[in-house]
C-alpha cells in the first residue's frame, strides 16, 4: 500500500484553516444547504501543533457567523476498535434478529439551531481496521445501522508518518474521500489566538523575543518533552492557576518544554524585574521606559494583557496608548497591532478613542511590517 504524499496538497497555518474552513462552512449553513455538500476534512501536522486547537476555534467562528450553537464531538479513534463505531449487538424484541445498540459519539442534537462537529482526532493513528470503518463516517456518513443528523460536521485529523509518532499509512480509498489539509506553526498566527484567549504574558513575551521557540518539534529527536503551541499552553495553565513564579514552576515546565528551552524561559523571565508599574501606566503616569529588546517584548505583552482585563474602560486604554507613543516606533505597533487582537473587532472599538486615530495617522503605516 503506497503512501499518501503531503506534497501536494495545500499548507496553511492554523489562522488561515480556520478562516477557510469558516468561511465555506458559514456559507453553506446560512445559504440553507446540506452540510454534506462540503467533503469532510483531514487536517494534517506535526504533534501539538494547533489541529485541536483550530477544531475549538472553529466552533466559536461558526456560532458567532450563524447564530446556531455549535457542539464539538471529540472521539480519539486511537482507543476504538471497529465495533465500539457499530454499538454493541443484542436481539431484537422477538430474539429474531440482531440490532446494534447506537454509540455515544452519535447521540447527538438534530435541532435546526444547532451545527455538530464531529472531530474524528488521531485518526492516522488508528489502525486500518478501524480507518477502515471510518469509510462510512467520513463520505456516507453512517456506519452501520447508525446516521449521523443532518446538521454535522465530519473533520479528522492526525500526525503525519513522518513525525515519528503512531502513525499508520492512510489507505487511498479512504484518502480520496476527504478535503486534505497541511497545518504548519505559524507565530502571527498563534499570536493572535494567545491574546484571545488568556495565554499568559510571560509565555507570550517570551515567546515574541523567541519566535522559534514555538514549535522545536524534531521528528529526528529522542526528546519526551519540547516545545510545541499545545506544551506553551500546558506550561501558561500552570502560570495561570498554579504559580506565576517561574523559578517556583521551573521543574513542571522543564517536564513540558524540555529543560534548554525551560532555563532559556527563566531566565528571560528576570526581565519583569526592570518594567515599569504597568498600573500606573494605565493611570496615567509615564514611568521611564525599560532597556533593552527583551525587556520591551515583556512590557508589551504585560500591557496587553492588562488592556485584555479592562478593555471595556476605554480611558486606561487611552492611556496606555498615549504611553506607547513615548516607545520606540516598532514596539508601539507591535502593541498596538496586540491591542487589536484583544477580541474580534477591537479595532472599532480602539477607533473612538483619540488618542489610537493620532497614533494610526502618524505610525498606522508601519502596522503592515510588525510582528
Amino acid at each position: 500500500m503506497s503512501e499518501i504524499r503531503l506534497t501536494n496538497i495545500p499548507s496553511m497555518d492554523v489562522g488561515k484553516v480556520i478562516k477557510e474552513l469558516s468561511d465555506a462552512y458559514c456559507k453553506i449553513i446560512n445559504n440553507k444547504l446540506p452540510i454534506r455538500t462540503l467533503p469532510s476534512v483531514m487536517l494534517w501536522g506535526a504533534p501539538g501543533v494547533g489541529k485541536s486547537q483550530a477544531i475549538r476555534q472553529l466552533a466559536k467562528e461558526i456560532e458567532e457567523n450563524t447564530g446556531k450553537r455549535t457542539i464539538v464531538t471529540d472521539v480519539r479513534l486511537l482507543l476504538f476498535n471497529p465495533i465500539d463505531l457499530r454499538g454493541i449487538p443484542t436481539a431484537n424484541a422477538d430474539k429474531t434478529l440482531a440490532v446494534w445498540l447506537k454509540p455515544q459519539i452519535f447521540q447527538m442534537d438534530d435541532s435546526e439551531d444547532i451545527v455538530n462537529i464531529l472531530f474524528l482526532d488521531e485518526i492516522s493513528a488508528a489502525p486500518q481496521s478501524v480507518q477502515a470503518a471510518a469509510y462510512q463516517i467520513t463520505l456516507d456518513r453512517v456506519i452501520g445501522e447508525h446516521k449521523l443528523p443532518e446538521n454535522c460536521i465530519v473533520i479528522a485529523a492526525g500526525n503525519r508518518t513522518t513525525d515519528k509518532s503512531v502513525a499508520y499509512k492512510m489507505p487511498k480509498a479512504l484518502a480520496n474521500r476527504l478535503l486534505h489539509i497541511e497545518v504548519e506553526g505559524s507565530f502571527r498566527s498563534w499570536k493572535e489566538w494567545a491574546i484571545r484567549n488568556g495565554i499568559n504574558n510571560k509565555v507570550i513575551g517570551f515567546l515574541s523575543f523567541r519566535q522559534n521557540y514555538l514549535m522545536c518539534f524534531d521528528s529526528s529527536s529522542d526528546d519526551l518533552a519540547f516545545a510545541t503551541p499545545r506544551s506553551w499552553e500546558m506550561v501558561s495553565n500552570l502560570l495561570n492557576y498554579v504559580s506565576d513564579d517561574i523559578e517556583k514552576m521551573y521543574s513542571l515546565i522543564s517536564g513540558l518544554v524540555g529543560s534548554g528551552v525551560a532555563v532559556e524561559f527563566r531566565s528571560w523571565a528576570k526581565v519583569y524585574k526592570q518594567l515599569p508599574d504597568i498600573e500606573e501606566i494605565f493611570d496615567g503616569q509615564t514611568p521611564p521606559l525599560p532597556f533593552g529588546t527583551d525587556a520591551m517584548y515583556a512590557l508589551t505583552a504585560s500591557m496587553t494583557a492588562y488592556a485584555r482585563e479592562h478593555k471595556t474602560e476605554l480611558s486606561k486604554i487611552a492611556n496606555s496608548i498615549a504611553y506607547a507613543d513615548h516607545m520606540p516606533p516598532d514596539f508601539s505597533t507591535v502593541l498596538m497591532k496586540e491591542y487589536m487582537y484583544i477580541e474580534k473587532n477591537y479595532k472599532e472599538k480602539l477607533l473612538h478613542i483619540p488618542e489610537f486615530v493620532r497614533w494610526l495617522q502618524t505610525k498606522g503605516k508601519l502596522l503592515n511590517g510588525s510582528v
